[in-house]
C-alpha cells in the first residue's frame, strides 16, 4: 500500500484498516443534509448520533496504545459537537503544563501576551484542541487543528512572504472562556455551545471524530509539551501528538471527500493532516479497557474545574435536538419573502426555550427611543440574511453547490443580543464569532456601552494588560513575575488608529460618522498594511512585527489577556473562575486582583478581526450590527450586508446598510495609496442563479 493511499485509508476510518465502528445514530439538524454533504450514501445513525461512553472510551483507549508505543505519556480530551467534555485522561509522567510558543521551531523568539508562559495546564491545552476540532467540522467539512494553523497566520499559505493573511486570522481568540455568550460547566453533560479554555487552536493534535459521516465530537492530545503551530506549511511535520490523535480517531475518522485537503480554501488546498498510517506504531486491537489500564497504572481519569468532573465517562449530546442546546426553529416565524420555511434552528436552554428570540432594541440612537429597532425589523433582518444564505453556495464545503451554512446575530448598540438563528449543520464555531464580528462592528461604528460613551472613552477607562514573565517551575504559580516589557496600554491603540487614518476624532464620537466594518476593522488590525506586502507598516491595532504572533495579536488580544489568565489561574487552584465578560479585568495586580472594573458589555465575549459583519443604521444614525460566520469569508460579507439591504427593502423604515459616504472605504489615508475595504462579495455566489456583482451599487 502506498503512503498516500495508506494515508486515506487512516483518515477515513475503514474497519479494513483497524478502524472500530461507533454506534448512535444523523441528528434533526443534519438528517436532511443530503447524502451527498454527510459524504455517505449509507449513513445509518439517523436520528440520534451521538458519542457513546464507549465510544469516548474507545477513542481514549487507542490514544494511549499509541502514547505507548511511542514512550510517552499524554493527556487526552474528548467532547461533543458542543463542547461537552466527555472525557479527560492523563497517562502517569504527564507534563502537567505546556508552555504556549508560536517560534519553538523557527524564528526570533516572541515576548509578550500569551508567549512563552509555562504554566498552563496541560488539560486545558487538550480540551481546546479537542473543541477546535468538533467546533471547525460539520457534515460537508471536516477540518482539523492543523487547518486552522493554516488559516489564522499572519501570511497565507504560512511560510509564504507577501501574500494576505489567513481566511480567518484572528479566530483563535474566540469562544473564549469569559464569552457571555458560551455555555458553562455544571457538573454533567448540557445545552451548548460551551466555551474552549484557551479560545480555538492552531495547534496540531486535535481532530473531529464522525460517525457514518455525521461530526458527533472532537479529540484533543498534548503529550510534546508545547503548544504551538505549524509555522511552514512547505513540508511534513512529525508531530507526536498529531500521531496520538490520529490513533484516537481510527473508526471515527472524518469520511476522505470532505477532509480540508479536498476544499479549496481561497484558491488553496486545506491542510488536514501529516500523519500516515504506516507511521503508527499500534493498532486499533492493542487499546485496552479503561479498568485495564488503571489496573496497570498507566494514567486516569483526571477532573478539570469548569469542565469535567473526572467521574466516569459521559455520552455526547444528539447535535440539533433540544439536549445540544439547538433544535429546529419554529417555521411560522422563520419564513422568507414568499412565505417558506428557511429550515433554521435556533439556541435554547435546558428547558428548550429559545435563548435569542426577537426583541426589542435597549437603547436611543442617536438620543431618540424612537430611532431603536424594534422586534419586527431583528426577525426581518435575521430572516433575509438567513434566505441568502440557503441561495448561496458555500465556500468550504463539498460537494461543490452545497449551500452555506451560518450562524446569524443582530445586536443593539448596547451590544444586547437581539435575535441569533442559524441554517442547518452550520460551523459550531461561528456561534460565537458572528456574535463578536456583529459586536466589534457596531462598538466601532458608535457609542459602545450601556450607558453611553465613544469607543474611545470607553477603552480608556479599561485597565490594561499585565503580561506575566514565564516561571522557573511551572508547576506551581508561587514566584509569578510581571513581564517588565513591553508594557502596552489600551489607549495606546486609539491614538495609533487616530495617528493612523489622520483624524485626531476618530473613535472620540465627535465629528464625522464613520461605519466600521469586520473586514475595515480587519485591515487595521493586520501585521502589515495594506494586507499581504511585509514592506507595508504594521496596522494601527497589531502589534509591529517583532512583538506580533498567533498568540498575541494587538488590541484583540491584549484586551482580553488579564480574563484568559484569570480562567488560567482558576482551574489551577487560585481564586475564583473568570465572569462572563472578556473585558476590564485587571488582572494580575497585587492591589485588586482579577477584579473587574468599567467592562465593556457591548464586547463582552471580545472583538473579531476577519470578515463577515456590518453596522445597521437608520438613515444617518447608527442603530445596531449583523454578524455572520460560517462557510467562507466572502460569503460571510455578503449574508451581512445583503441580507440587511433586502431587509430594508422589505421593510421601508429607513432601516438598512449605512450611507456609502458614511462607510469606511472611503478615508483617505495619509501616506497610503490603499483604502480600507468595506465588504467584498463573492463574483456568482448563488445556487439558483448566475447573477454576478450582487452587492454592486448597495
Amino acid at each position: 500500500m502506498s503512503r498516500r493511499a495508506a494515508l486515506v485509508c487512516l483518515l477515513a476510518g475503514l474497519t479494513a484498516c483497524g478502524g472500530g465502528g461507533g454506534g448512535g445514530t444523523v441528528s434533526e439538524e443534519q438528517s436532511a443534509v443530503g447524502a451527498s454533504a454527510v459524504g455517505s450514501a449509507s449513513s445509518t445513525c439517523a436520528p440520534d448520533c451521538n458519542l457513546a461512553s464507549e465510544d469516548v472510551e474507545k477513542v481514549i483507549s487507542q490514544a494511549v496504545a499509541e502514547a505507548s508505543a511511542r514512550g510517552v505519556a499524554a493527556a487526552i480530551a474528548v467532547v461533543d459537537r458542543v463542547g461537552n467534555v466527555l472525557g479527560y485522561y492523563e497517562m502517569t509522567g504527564v507534563n502537567p503544563a505546556v508552555t504556549i510558543t508560536s517560534t519553538h521551531e523557527q524564528g526570533a523568539p516572541v515576548t509578550g501576551g500569551l508567549e512563552n508562559l509555562n504554566f498552563v495546564p496541560v488539560s486545558l491545552a487538550a480540551i481546546a484542541k479537542a473543541v477546535t476540532g468538533a467546533y471547525l467540522s460539520t457534515s460537508g467539512n471536516a477540518f482539523s487543528t492543523r487547518t486552522a494553523s493554516q488559516i489564522v497566520q499572519e501570511n497565507f499559505n504560512p511560510g509564504e512572504r507577501d501574500v494576505p493573511s489567513g481566511p480567518l486570522f484572528g479566530v483563535q481568540f474566540s469562544n473564549l472562556p469569559c464569552s457571555d455568550f458560551s455555555a458553562r460547566f455544571n457538573g454533567q453533560v448540557g445545552v451548548g455551545p460551551h466555551r474552549s479554555p484557551l479560545g480555538l487552536s492552531a495547534d496540531p493534535g486535535g481532530f473531529p471524530l464522525y460517525i457514518d459521516g455525521v461530526v458527533v465530537g472532537g479529540v484533543g492530545v498534548l503529550a510534546d509539551g508545547i503548544y504551538g503551530l505549524d509555522k511552514n506549511i512547505g513540508d511534513y511535520d512529525n508531530s507526536l501528538d498529531e500521531y496520538i490523535a490520529a490513533a484516537a480517531a481510527v473508526g471515527y475518522a472524518a469520511p476522505v471527500e470532505i477532509r480540508a485537503d479536498q476544499i479549496s480554501l481561497i484558491g488553496k488546498t486545506g491542510r488536514f493532516s501529516d500523519v500516515f498510517v504506516e507511521d503508527l506504531l499500534s493498532d486499533s486491537e492493542d487499546a485496552e479497557s479503561m479498568a485495564e489500564l488503571a489496573r496497570q497504572g498507566v494514567g486516569s481519569l483526571v477532573a478539570v474545574a469548569g469542565y469535567y468532573s473526572g467521574e466516569a465517562l459521559l455520552r455526547g449530546t444528539t447535535f440539533g435536538k433540544p439536549d445540544s442546546g439547538i433544535r429546529a426553529a419554529d417555521p411560522q416565524v422563520f419564513r422568507d419573502g414568499a412565505g417558506e420555511s428557511l429550515d433554521a434552528f435556533v439556541f435554547v436552554d435546558a428547558d428548550n426555550r429559545n435563548r435569542f428570540p426577537a426583541r426589542d432594541a435597549t437603547d436611543a440612537p442617536g438620543g431618540f427611543e424612537s430611532s431603536r429597532l424594534v422586534k419586527e425589523e431583528v426577525q426581518t433582518i435575521l430572516n433575509e440574511a438567513l434566505a441568502v444564505a440557503n441561495r448561496s453556495r458555500a465556500q468550504i464545503r463539498v460537494p461543490a453547490g452545497t449551500q452555506a451554512r451560518v450562524t446569524v446575530s443582530i445586536v443593539d448598540t448596547n451590544g444586547v443580543i437581539l435575535a441569533m438563528g442559524r441554517t442547518r449543520d452550520g460551523p459550531m464555531f461561528g456561534s460565537d464569532v458572528s456574535l463578536q464580528k456583529a459586536r466589534t462592528a457596531t462598538f466601532f461604528s458608535g457609542s459602545g456601552r450601556l450607558d453611553g460613551g465613544a469607543p474611545a472613552d470607553v477603552i480608556r477607562r479599561l485597565p490594561s494588560p499585565v503580561y506575566l514573565a514565564p516561571l522557573s517551575d511551572s508547576r506551581s504559580l508561587d514566584g509569578l513575575e510581571v513581564l517588565a516589557s513591553p508594557k502596552p496600554e489600551l489607549n495606546d491603540y486609539i491614538r495609533a488608529v487616530q495617528d493612523f487614518l489622520g483624524k485626531p476624532n476618530a473613535l472620540e464620537g465627535a465629528g464625522e460618522v464613520v461605519a466600521f466594518s469586520d473586514r475595515s476593522g480587519g485591515n487595521l488590525s493586520r501585521p502589515h498594511y495594506p494586507d499581504g506586502p511585509s514592506s507595508g507598516p504594521h496596522g494601527p491595532l497589531s502589534k509591529t512585527t517583532g512583538e506580533w504572533s498567533v498568540f498575541s495579536t494587538g488590541f484583540q488580544s491584549d484586551l482580553i489577556y488579564n480574563a484568559v489568565i484569570q480562567h488560567v489561574a482558576y482551574v489551577l487552584g487560585v481564586g475564583v473562575d473568570v465572569p462572563a465578560n472578556c473585558t476590564g479585568n485587571t488582572g494580575f495586580l497585587s492591589s485588586s486582583l482579577f477584579t473587574q472594573q468599567a467592562n465593556i458589555q457591548a464586547l463582552a465575549n471580545g472583538v473579531q478581526i476577519f470578515t463577515g459583519s456590518v453596522p445597521i443604521f437608520r438613515g444617518n444614525i447608527l442603530v445596531g450590527g449583523i454578524g455572520v460566520s460560517g462557510d467562507g469569508v466572502d460569503q460571510d460579507d455578503m449574508i451581512s450586508f445583503l441580507g440587511l439591504h433586502q431587509a430594508g427593502q422589505v421593510l421601508q423604515t429607513g432601516v438598512g446598510n449605512a450611507p456609502p459616504e458614511l462607510r469606511a472605504d472611503q478615508l483617505t489615508i495619509p501616506g497610503q495609496s490603499a483604502r480600507l475595504r468595506y465588504v467584498n462579495c463573492p463574483q456568482a455566489p448563488f445556487i439558483d442563479s448566475d447573477e454576478t456583482e450582487v452587492c454592486s451599487g448597495i
